[in-house]
C-alpha cells in the first residue's frame, strides 16, 4: 500500500459523505487525504495497510472515522470544539485529529479491527412501501428474512412509519417515522401483518450492548439520522442470528401455507463473496421452485448496481419466478423514486 493508495481511499471516502449530505465528514476525510499524518501506531497502521481499504473494500477510512466519532460520544474533550454542532477551520479539526492519533493509538488501534456497521434505518422506507405492495398483491401475512441484518433494526420495518405528502404509511403509535423525498406512486393502502421475522450477519450487534457502535458509525453532523436509530433501538426486539447468510437461509426455506415468505437485503447483498452470491442465488431460486399459491416466496434487494444514482429496488416473486424493478433510491434513504414494473416473466 502506497501512501497515493491511501490518500486516493480518503478522497474516495470525502466525495461519497459531501455527496450524502455531511459536510463535517467530507472535510474530515478530505484532511486525512491530505494532511500529513503525526508518528503514530495508528498512522504505521493504515499506511501499511494490506488489501482494498477504500468505501468498495474494507472502508479503513469508515472505520477510522467511527472511532473518532465514538471519542466524541463518549465525550472526549479534544473533540468537543472541533466536531458538530461547532464548526472548525481545518487547522483546528485536524490539530485535534492528530492529537487523538498519537493519544488514543490503542482505542482508535482497536475500531480499526472491524467493518464499519451502519444499519441504517432510513433505508426502512423501501420496505415499508414494499411491504404494502406486497400485503395487497397477496392478502397474506409475512414471514421475514434478512441477510446482513447487523443489530437487527430493519428487521422492525414494520413499527415504523413512512409519511408521503399528507398521507402516512404503517401504525398509529410509530417507533418513528421517515420522511423520504419521494417521487412516484403511492404504495397502496393495504397494511402488512409480519407474524414471524429473522435475521443473519457474520457479525450481529447488539442493539442494548452495541448501541453507541452502532451510533458512532453514524455521521456527527447528522443529527436526525442519530435520533432515527436511537428511536430503532429503543424497539429493537429480534436477535439476529451469526453465521452464514446462505447457509442460514437454506434452513428457513421451508414454505407454510397462508404466509409469504420475504427474504431481502438493504445495501448487504453487495458485499458477499461472488461464490457466496451465487450459492445464494440457487438456494433462493430452488425455494421458489417449490413456492406455492398460498406459501409464495418474495427476494427483494435494495443493492447498488452501477447504473445510475442510489441503489437499485429489485424483486422477484414465486411461483412465476416474476421480476419487477420498483425503483430507485438513496443509500441512506434520503429520497426514493418508487415505481413498480414487471420486467420479466420466467417460464
Amino acid at each position: 500500500m502506497t501512501k497515493a493508495d491511501v490518500r486516493a481511499a480518503f478522497a474516495r471516502q470525502a466525495q461519497s459523505c459531501i455527496a450524502l449530505g455531511s459536510p463535517f465528514m467530507g472535510q474530515l476525510m478530505g484532511l486525512c487525504a491530505t494532511k500529513d499524518w503525526p508518528d503514530s501506531p495508528v498512522t504505521d497502521r493504515i499506511f501499511a495497510w494490506q488489501g482494498d481499504l477504500g468505501p468498495t473494500g474494507q472502508s479503513v477510512p469508515l472505520r477510522l472515522a467511527g472511532a473518532l466519532h465514538a471519542l466524541h460520544l463518549q465525550g472526549h474533550p479534544l473533540t468537543a470544539q472541533v466536531y458538530p454542532p461547532q464548526k472548525a477551520s481545518d487547522a483546528a479539526l485536524w490539530a485535534a485529529v492528530s492529537d487523538l492519533l498519537i493519544e488514543q493509538a490503542a482505542a482508535i488501534n482497536h475500531w480499526l479491527d472491524f467493518a464499519p456497521q451502519t444499519n441504517e434505518v432510513r433505508r426502512s422506507a423501501v420496505l415499508i412501501a414494499l411491504g404494502h405492495w406486497l400485503a395487497d398483491r397477496y392478502g397474506l401475512p409475512f414471514r421475514c428474512s434478512e441477510l446482513g441484518a447487523s443489530a437487527g433494526l430493519n428487521l422492525q420495518w414494520d413499527d415504523y412509519a413512512l409519511a408521503i405528502g399528507d398521507q402516512t404509511f404503517g401504525p398509529a403509535t410509530p417507533a418513528l417515522t421517515l420522511t423520504p423525498d419521494w417521487t412516484g406512486a403511492l404504495p397502496p393502502a393495504t397494511r402488512p401483518t409480519v407474524v414471524v421475522r429473522a435475521g443473519v450477519d457474520l457479525n450481529p450487534l447488539d442493539p442494548a450492548r452495541d448501541a453507541q457502535r452502532l451510533q458512532a458509525y453514524l455521521w456527527p453532523d447528522q443529527p436526525n439520522r442519530l435520533a432515527l436509530t436511537k428511536a430503532a433501538l429503543q424497539v429493537a426486539r429480534t436477535a439476529v442470528a451469526k453465521g452464514d447468510a446462505v447457509d442460514w437461509l437454506a434452513g428457513q426455506l421451508s414454505h407454510k401455507a397462508g404466509q409469504l415468505h420475504l427474504i431481502y437485503t438493504t445495501i448487504a447483498w453487495q458485499y458477499f463473496p461472488q461464490d457466496r452470491k451465487d450459492a445464494g442465488l440457487a438456494v433462493i431460486t430452488a425455494a421458489g421452485d417449490r413456492a406455492r399459491d398460498d406459501a409464495p416466496l418474495a427476494w427483494f434487494g435494495m443493492e447498488p448496481d452501477g447504473q445510475a444514482e442510489g441503489a437499485a429496488l429489485t424483486l422477484r416473486l414465486w411461483p412465476g419466478d416474476l421480476s419487477f424493478v420498483m425503483g430507485r433510491a438513496d443509500f441512506h434513504g434520503r429520497w426514493v423514486h418508487w415505481s413498480p414494473a414487471l420486467t420479466e416473466k420466467k417460464d
